[in-house]
């Protein structure tokens, strides 16, 4: 029971962290990724779902 909400709250914490970071990047007026666009946001978020289901997926 504690392995899978263990996982459940990995996946969700890498999710999160990930996904609102490309997100941030992307909005923040004094990154390098600024202005990139919503394909940027869209293939940043996939990516961390993918890394997020990787990651916990196995507990």
């Amino acid at each position: 029971m504690m392995s899978e909400l263990f996982g459940e709250f990995l996946g969700t914490l890498i999710l999160i962290l990930l996904g609102n970071g490309v997100v941030a990047g992307v909005v923040l007026p004094k990154t390098k990724s600024n202005s990139a666009g919503w394909i940027v946001i869209t293939m940043g978020w996939g990516i961390a779902v993918a890394v997020a289901v990787f990651v916990s997926g196995k507990l």
